[in-house]
Order: structure tokens, then sequence, then C-alpha cells
């Protein structure tokens, strides 16, 4: 149970602080109070050297990918505001409350990163007896793909799901979407609300089951005196970069950014929610994206 943060640009490298703001960063960086389960980020980048220039090792990529997770919350981890000073073209940030009472281990923190992807979720896979997938040996899901991410939760199941459909042939966001179809066979009222990033693209997907928000959520938001900000829990919001005049005479690229709600998204800042059941498909090499439903 997490807060998502991600965005994409056209091609060029920004920073976190740079789209949101510092202050609406600080905003999101203070839910780790909640979210104290540990964070972590991964960046696609546009390196300063020249790609495929040959040094005696592989050549030099023309795309770079640097991921960072930690079991400390994210409040109090300066590397927080190093990283939100990193250009990059696109990011996923991921603020942790881990679900079902999984170990805080550094292999479950996310982004997972498996086969040139980073993968972020926020639920809890589970079914009515609050029996989480990991305990489910049957499920249809190749053992060595869940093992490829590198994680040992709920969360790195459905992205070994998901590698699993793009290893049968479908575009990353068809495979995030019959990734969804297949879990809800079994787990229909289980969140998937993710982001998926590659070295092309940025998906953000809000598919809860529950779009009301937990009883279990609501209590622990209220022992912090911020039970408001529980009320719309599973809600995404994306906001497109570069539209308002403000942001044109700023220099600030164009693309898009979506993000879990408990921060400031009003309408009149151009936050427009994401519905249940849609996504997100971005570039991050033109910044132009479109919405459509899985």
């Amino acid at each position: 149970m997490c807060r998502l943060l991600g965005f994409a640009t056209a091609g060029s490298n920004t920073t976190l602080n740079g789209v949101l703001g510092m202050q609406t960063v600080r905003e999101f960086r203070n839910l780790s109070e909640i979210h104290n389960d540990g964070w972590g980020a991964a960046l696609v980048t546009v390196p300063e050297e020249s790609p495929y220039r040959r040094d005696g090792g592989a050549p030099t990529p023309e795309t770079g990918t640097a991921i960072y997770k930690n079991t400390v919350a994210a409040r109090h981890d300066p590397i927080f505001d190093e990283l939100a000073n990193t250009p990059a073209r696109g990011g996923l940030w991921h603020l942790r409350l881990a679900s079902s009472n999984l170990p805080l281990i550094l292999e479950n923190q996310q982004p997972f990163f498996a086969n040139g992807l980073s993968f972020i979720h926020n639920g809890d896979i589970s079914d009515d007896q609050g029996r989480n997938i990991i305990t489910n040996r049957s499920f249809p899901v190749d053992p060595s793909l869940v093992q490829s991410t590198g994680g040992r939760s709920d969360s790195a199941i459905f992205f070994a799901v998901i590698l699993q459909y793009i290893g049968f042939g479908f575009a990353l966001d068809e495979a995030v979407a019959q990734a969804v179809r297949e879990l809800r066979k079994s787990y229909p009222k289980s969140s998937y609300n993710c982001m998926i990033q590659s070295r092309d693209q940025f998906i953000a997907l809000c598919a809860a089951g529950r779009e009301v928000t937990s009883k279990r959520i609501v209590e622990i938001y209220d022992q912090y005196g911020r039970g408001e900000q529980a009320r719309d829990y599973r809600v995404l919001r994306y906001r497109e970069l570069g539209d308002s005049e403000a942001d044109l005479a700023a220099g600030q690229p164009k693309g898009v950014v979506v993000a879990s709600s408990g921060f400031d998204q009003r309408a009149e800042d151009g936050w427009t929610r994401l519905n249940n059941d849609q996504m997100i498909v971005a570039s991050n090499r033109t910044g132009e994206f479109r919405v459509r439903s899985i």
C-alpha cells in the first residue's frame, strides 16, 4: 500500500523539482511519515557522454537507467533531495507502506527492475480471507520471471505476470492490461494501480478493485491526524507538462506527470483524474501521451 509518482518528458532531462516545484515535492516526500517502510526511484536519463562510444568495455549507452532503493523512510533519507534534483527524461518514485505484513527487506523495495523495465505498484493482492498471492503456489506465473524481478512480494508477482505477457509478444501497455485481467480472475477486489517505465515509454494505470478506501487505511491515516487524505486513497491524477504560459516561460519540457493522491492536486492547476480501469501511455522521447481503457 504505497504512493506512486511518475513522469515523462519530451526527450530532455529535467528534475522532479522542475516537474512539480519544490513545495509540491516536499508535500509528496512528507507522505513518508505514513508510508514509512522505505522508498525508491528509477530515472531514465540522457547521458552526457556521446552514445555508442567504445572505450574498451561495452559501448556507452544511448539511455541511462538509475535505480535507488532504501528501507529508510524518504523523509529521513538525504538522497531524496539529491535525486529530486537529478535530471532525467522520465522517472518513477515510490513510497512504501508494506502490505499484509510482508517483510521490510531491500528485495521488496520498489521500483523493481527487469528486462529494461522499472515497475512500481500500490496494492495488496489478497483474497477475501486476507491470503496474499505469495502463498498461492498454484498461480500460473513462471517462477523464473518472479525471481528475475528481485522481489518476494505480491508486487513482484504482478510485475512477473506483465513480463510473461511481454514474452508472449504483447506491446507494453497491452501486457499490463492483460496481466490485470489475468490477476483479476483470482483476485477481483485487489488494487492494481501501477506505473511501469522503459527507455521509450511511461505507463500509469488506475485499476482499483475497491474504489472506496479500506477501513484499515483510514485507521492508519487517522493515527497521524491525516484521515482526510485517505478519502481518495486509490485515486490517480495526471497533469500535462508545458501546457501553461508559466511552464513555457520557465522552459519546462512537454510531457506528463501522474501521481497518487495525498498532496494538493487542484483542477485549476491542470490536474485531471484518471478514471478507474484507464491508463496513461506516454513517450519519454516526445512527451506525447494518450489515455486508454483496459
